[in-house]
């Protein structure tokens, strides 16, 4: 394996949206080199890789970005940070202008204004926005991207990140990135429990599957305090699918209907939390299936939400079609399918559209929670020189793709102000990445000299995934856990965390999967410890501690954690509002 070493001045982690947009918006400065270090090719990359078909926060007509942080606040139930998500909203209608500007379709009305579904969320036709994101990024000629490098550790000299190391994909190459200044956009963190699907369909879930918590993993081994992991996110989505149903709710007003054909929403609350709550206490009552419902819809109406899954989530289209044509064959026999039709109507004038719905297994996602890193006013770490943004940065939910731009920018402008006052100098990069280079040239020659290993990454991969979901509240354990299960979970992920330092690769991809399985190990023990730390149950929907079960307002604090000499140790932090302007302190 040859060594390459590469100086810049912005190093941004992770090339999706959040990680382009900062390389755009920190290209506005004259000068400064800038590089992007991408496990896949930031064409196709991150959450928005398959598209999407809103911009899911934007400050409609009417209101103002103060209305936005009250709807945050209200659904993570009181924990987030009021200066970020202030800051945040602040920005989000200008970012939906610029992604207009480089090419993406954005609906109007008969007025020529936004088409809004809602007073948040604007129409798109959003299927191409990561290739306009990357054409846009690769015009600009002081940006270097690196694409197929997996970023595997945070380089870190006298208590300052210097850069990062991380290995090709496909190529035999080791990568020292020395930098002034970086920023992690490396997303949020999916694979740690077993999903709705798993085995051969096991990638068929909401999140990214390749998005692994690196991040996160890296930050906690470089000593960065990280927030409110205990915050996971459970999607509510169409089962089988797994498509969102956001478009169903909220641009037609579908209700959740139970077997029984009851709008049970209102019995247990519309918050995010509280719709899969709801859903999950039905069907274990016995009065699933659950659907999401729409009726009175005419023909154009349903052919529009066929088109708009198109942009983000093809196959619930294709299901909906495959269900239309057994319908219209059955009526033709003079059949009858029941109260149940999927698809359209009995008439041409009269149709609906249901789609049953289910919960996902959990991630962690600071984009939809406020999981991620504990980040000052200007998205700084507590690590002097690394900055965070997207799904990867922590206290500010329901940022969505528009609010990770938002937030990407205003990394950018942090780090670019921070790199200008501590200019790339002499420093131990080379000799700091010594580790990690020594530990990925062990798995890569333990395959040649023992010939075979005692497990594969993919083997203990599915056992941490089976320890998570029984013992840590996963769907199988309907997302329940109590301080004894979490015991179990904590002693089997140190297992499997042992046994992973006995993997070996053949090649570099082989490589990549150990990375992503150990990264997931080291997410997996610090939010065993976020779960328990948090006593009391505030979003039941996404964790329910049932020894501690409803909510404590004592409780109405961030839970926070730093790894300090191999072990895990929790703080408690005091809410922070939206006027307060926040800093960190030695």
């Amino acid at each position: 394996m040859r060594t390459v070493a590469v100086d810049t001045d912005i190093l941004i982690l992770g090339g999706g949206a959040a990680g382009c947009y900062a390389a755009l918006s920190a290209a506005a400065r004259p000068g400064m080199r800038i590089m992007i270090a991408e496990k896949a090719h930031i064409s196709r990359s991150g959450c928005l890789a398959a598209g999407i078909n809103a911009i899911n926060a934007h400050i409609g007509r009417g209101h103002c970005p103060d209305d936005y942080v009250d709807y945050a606040e209200k659904d993570a139930a009181g924990i987030a940070r009021g200066d970020l998500l202030a800051s945040m909203a602040g920005r989000l209608n200008k970012t939906v202008r610029t992604l207009e500007k480089l090419g993406l379709v954005v609906h109007k009305d008969a007025d020529g204004r936004y088409a809004e579904r809602g007073w948040r969320n604007v129409r798109v036709n959003g299927e191409n926005i990561k290739p306009l994101l990357a054409a846009a990024v690769q015009k600009r000629d002081q940006v270097r991207v690196l694409n197929r490098v997996n970023i595997v550790s945070i380089l870190i000299d006298d208590g300052r990140a210097i850069g990062a190391v991380g290995f090709g994909t496909t190529e035999a190459v080791c990568y020292v990135l020395r930098a002034a200044a970086i920023i992690c956009a490396t997303g949020g963190a999916a694979g740690l429990y077993s999903p709705n699907s798993p085995g051969f369909a096991g990638h068929c879930m909401w999140y990214p599957p390749f998005n692994t918590g690196a991040g996160y993993a890296m930050g906690i081994l470089a000593g960065a305090e990280m927030t409110t992991l205990e915050m996971r996110f459970v999607a509510l989505r169409c089962k089988g699918s797994i498509a969102p149903t956001g478009t169903l709710a909220q641009g037609l007003g579908a209700a959740q209907i139970n077997s029984r054909g009851e709008n049970y929403e209102n019995r247990y609350g519309t918050m995010t939390a509280q719709r899969v709550y709801g859903t999950l206490r039905e069907n274990l009552e016995g009065r699933g299936p659950c659907r999401l419902h729409a009726g009175n819809l005419t023909r154009p109406q349903v052919e529009d939400i066929y088109r708009a899954y198109l942009n983000m989530a093809p196959a619930q289209t294709l299901k909906w079609l495959e269900e239309e044509q057994k319908d219209r064959g059955e009526r033709e026999e003079g059949g009858e399918r029941g109260g149940w039709q999927e698809g359209k109507g009995r008439d041409e004038g009269s149709c609906f559209l249901a789609a049953e719905i289910e919960g996902t297994e959990p991630y962690l996602v600071g984009g939809h929670a406020a999981c991620g890193y504990w980040v000052d006013s200007r998205r700084a770490t507590t690590v002097p020189g690394l900055f965070a943004a997207g799904d990867a940065a922590g206290g500010c939910p329901q940022k969505y793709a528009s609010g990770a731009m938002a937030e990407a920018e205003i990394a950018a402008e942090a780090a670019l102000e921070y790199a200008l006052e501590h200019p790339l100098g002499r420093c131990r990069a080379l000799s700091a990445s010594g580790a990690a280079v020594a530990e990925a040239r062990g798995f890569l020659l333990r395959r040649e000299e023992k010939g075979k290993v005692p497990f594969e990454a993919g083997q203990l991969e599915e056992a941490m995934q089976q320890a998570m979901d029984r013992y840590a509240g996963g769907i199988s354990a309907a997302y329940r856990f109590n301080e004894a299960q979490l015991a179990v979970a904590a002693e089997r992920i140190g297992e499997i965390t042992f046994l992973s330092g006995s993997l070996g690769a053949r090649d570099m991809r082989g490589l990549l999967r150990i990375h992503e399985l150990r990264e997931r190990l080291v997410v997996c023990r610090s939010l065993i410890a976020h779960l328990g730390a948090r006593r009391e149950t505030r979003w039941p929907g996404f964790a329910e501690h049932t020894d501690y079960p409803g909510a404590d307002e004592a409780w109405r604090l961030h839970v926070n954690s730093r790894l300090q000499d191999g072990r895990i140790r929790v703080m408690f932090r005091d809410l922070v509002g939206r006027r307060e302007v926040y800093e960190h302190r030695a």
